[in-house]
């Protein structure tokens, strides 16, 4: 069987889904792997060390001869009609978002795996893409606050004077913002976070960091499955962001990393919140492209909020493609997680998915004509009900299975857990 391997299309984005280390281990496992001509050029990775490790390059892939394909950012719905009935897909899919891909993966009788839906669970985590990039995700946002920030970071005791530490808050202690805070730790900011669940405080302190304490709710309100936090009400939302307004104030650099998979981010900081900031001040919001935690940002740009004394400027910098620009270790680590998922799924050089494994079962999207995520195949049946013209779910080809197969509901939790 063949492992196919594209060069990623969207603009910005400089991953690839195997690097020649993972093309060893799938070529070990006794599968052939194709590689597209140059898609591991922007992580630094040569077609001569592809062909090294054992890999074919290919000019261009051909979907259709493809037995398995991995890939990096979600497949789009004419990629998706150009693979061959039966085979398989391995990569991060986006389904709430990304619902007329689902669909046609599933008519097109795909067995798509999700990355986003490998269980949280210990035998599980070589394969768990969202925490590999969430680690390197967490690491950027602080250099790139470093760099805009017009003060050191450290404490610096001269004979001219004593220059004081930087004081760094960090919203979310999911694995972005925990790589966050050991982050600007190491840089020697002093370091606080938030989280909403009460028992991240332990992780934030092993990390250097000093945790903030708000009374919101109990830890069974806030806690959710995985390890997230849940989504706050309207409510309490409000509340939060009222009781993080004295902190977000008296920080040098504030750093947002509450993303949901699939759905809008939590809005976690309002435009007057950061106005309250001191003049030069950096704001870095990990979610942007997602929405995002602070008011008023924009994904790939720097935004200047003018005080609110307009005594100044408040940067507020939208990240975008975040572990793309740190493609080269972002696709080692990413390139790992699928190699491992797909040596999950590999009997005697074949690939065979086993449903009996919680690990297949759960990443499973879609499987022999039918969608296996229950949230995806209920959100599907819903749009299909509100949009006039469209055929309705379960149409020809295209089922939802008796009991559904439902892995970790990516669409009620926070990672990160800040709102």
């Amino acid at each position: 069987m063949d492992v196919g391997i594209a060069r990623e299309r969207l603009a910005g984005e400089r991953r690839v889904a195997a690097t020649p280390e993972s093309v060893r281990q799938l070529v070990g496992l006794g599968l052939g792997v194709r590689v597209e001509a140059g898609a591991g050029a922007a992580a630094g990775h040569a077609d001569a060390d592809y062909l090294a490790a054992g890999a074919r390059i290919v000019e261009a892939l051909d979907y259709a001869a493809v037995d398995v394909l991995a890939h990096v950012r979600p497949l789009d719905p004419a990629t998706a009609a150009r693979l061959k009935p039966g085979a398989i897909t391995v990569g991060l899919a986006s389904p709430s978002t990304e619902l007329p891909t689902v669909r046609a993966l599933a008519e097109t009788h795909v067995g798509a795996f999700a990355l986003e839906l490998v269980p949280r669970i210990s035998r599980a985590q070589s394969m768990d893409a969202l925490t590999s990039q969430a680690l390197v995700t967490g690491y950027r946002c602080v250099l790139e606050a470093a760099i805009r920030f017009p003060r050191f970071f450290p404490l610096y005791m001269t004979a001219a004077g004593t220059v004081p530490p930087a004081r760094v808050l960090v919203l979310g202690a999911g694995v972005a913002g925990l790589q966050a805070i050991g982050t600007a730790k190491r840089l020697g900011a002093r370091v606080s976070a938030n989280d909403i669940r009460p028992a991240s405080a332990d992780e934030v302190a092993s990390m250097g960091g000093t945790f903030i304490r708000l009374d919101l709710d109990s830890p069974e309100a806030t806690a959710a499955s995985g390890g997230y936090a849940r989504e706050l009400t309207a409510d309490r939302g409000a509340l939060q962001r009222e009781l993080l307004a004295p902190h977000v104030a008296e920080a040098d650099v504030l750093i947002t990393t509450a993303a949901v998979p699939g759905r809008r981010a939590p809005m976690l900081v309002t435009r007057e919140m950061v106005a309250a900031m001191r003049p030069g001040s950096v704001v870095v919001d990990m979610a942007a492209e997602s929405g995002g935690n602070v008011e008023g940002s924009v994904a790939g740009e720097d935004v200047e909020v003018p005080t609110a004394d307009g005594a100044g400027h408040i940067t507020l910098v939208g990240l975008k493609d975040a572990a793309s620009a740190m493609a080269s270790d972002a696709s080692r680590l990413y390139a790992k997680n699928v190699a491992n998922f797909i040596a999950l799924m590999v009997a005697e050089g074949q690939v065979v998915p086993d449903f009996g494994d919680e690990v297949v079962a759960g990443a499973c999207l879609t499987y022999d004509g039918d969608v296996r995520h229950e949230p995806t195949a209920q959100a599907l049946a819903a749009l299909a009900s509100a949009t006039p013209g469209v055929e309705g779910f379960g149409g020809p080809g295209v089922g939802v299975p008796g009991a559904g197969v439902s892995g970790r509901r990516v669409e009620d939790d926070v990672e990160g857990g800040a709102g």
